[in-house]
């Protein structure tokens, strides 16, 4: 088998374009850029490198494709520019139409960003949620993936003010039964072991210090610990990453965004990876963002764009 891995490289303004030309396709792979042909060889040109891709037309052969949508206006290294909004969020629905379809195996995407996205007047939270909208308003899980280290989150991007409204039983359950269910049947381990954070300090105290260790968090993982699952929990945040306790964990589960991700981002911000769990096609992303100082000068880092195609290859084979 082939594996035809769509590519997005999101706001054209930044260092996408720079990292998607400096990706070569793995062997056996057929990798298909969805953007526009004349940023790419615009920035190619600026960067002295080469760009040859062949149109994409649906060939199950490996090679470098591009399946070509146009902008509205052309894009300026380092500069925003809100009407190209729309362009960003079509070559996303086109990829993630062709994965639902079957024409792509899996989806790789690179930075968007939001202010510019929801400046041009479009509701816009990231990638997660949009490509659950796209996919039926499945209910998205974010994963970060490093080696030796993986951090689920569950919850993403809401104030901090809103986090504990989140934190229900119901919902924490469904997580974590995706959460589960994909390190399970995506990556192949067959009885994951599942850390869950608390959300207060020292995981509550007993309730001196919130109550929603005893009242959402203790009975979801009661509930699901019952039926089998291998979880551990709550665990207070500040201990729940110590590096001799990982080596009996699969996943740690963060209950917010700024709790789980500064741990793995510090441990190896080049090579993490960010994997949506919970959707009907297999989509993985960098885990930065779009570095609009760094576009079209030549020193945007493409680890963590290698390291997430390579994750989305692996994760292919597998399935």
């Amino acid at each position: 088998m082939i594996p035809v891995i769509a590519l997005t490289p999101g706001e054209p303004a930044g260092i996408g374009p720079d990292l998607c030309l400096r990706i070569a396709p793995p062997s056996g792979v057929a990798l298909v850029l969805i953007a526009d042909r004349s940023i790419l060889e615009a920035r190619a040109k600026a960067l002295g490198l080469g760009f040859a891709a062949r149109a994409w037309n649906g060939q199950k052969a490996a090679g470098l494709y591009l399946h070509h949508i146009p902008t509205a206006r052309p894009a300026v290294a380092g500069t925003l520019d809100r009407a190209n909004a729309p362009y960003v969020l079509e070559t996303l629905e086109r990829a993630a139409q062709g994965c639902l379809k079957g024409e792509f195996d899996a989806l790789v995407t690179g930075p968007v960003h939001k202010g510019s996205i929801n400046d041009a007047g479009i509701a816009f939270t990231g990638h997660t949620e949009f490509l659950a909208a796209l996919s039926g308003n499945v209910l998205p899980v974010m994963m970060l993936a490093c080696p030796g280290l993986r951090v689920a989150l569950a919850t993403t991007h809401l104030p901090l003010a809103e986090v504990p409204r989140a934190i229900t039983r119901e919902h924490l359950t469904r997580v974590i039964e995706i959460l589960h269910g994909d390190l399970k049947n995506r990556f192949g381990i067959a009885e994951p072991r599942i850390r869950v954070c608390g959300l207060n300090p020292h995981a509550g105290e007993g309730g001196h210090l919130g109550r929603e260790e005893i009242e959402a968090i203790e009975p979801a993982i009661r509930a699901l610990s019952a039926r089998g699952l291998k979880l551990e929990g709550p665990v207070p945040a500040d201990t729940a990453f110590l590096p001799e306790s990982l080596k009996r964990t699969d996943a740690v589960l963060a209950l917010y965004h700024d709790q789980g991700l500064p741990v793995i981002k510090h441990r190896d911000f080049a090579h993490a990876v960010n994997v949506t769990l919970g959707l009907p096609f297999i989509r993985t992303s960098v885990d930065h963002g779009t570095a609009l100082e760094l576009a079209g000068t030549g020193r945007a880092d493409p680890s963590s764009l290698h390291a997430a195609l390579e994750l989305a290859i692996e994760l292919t084979r597998k399935k």
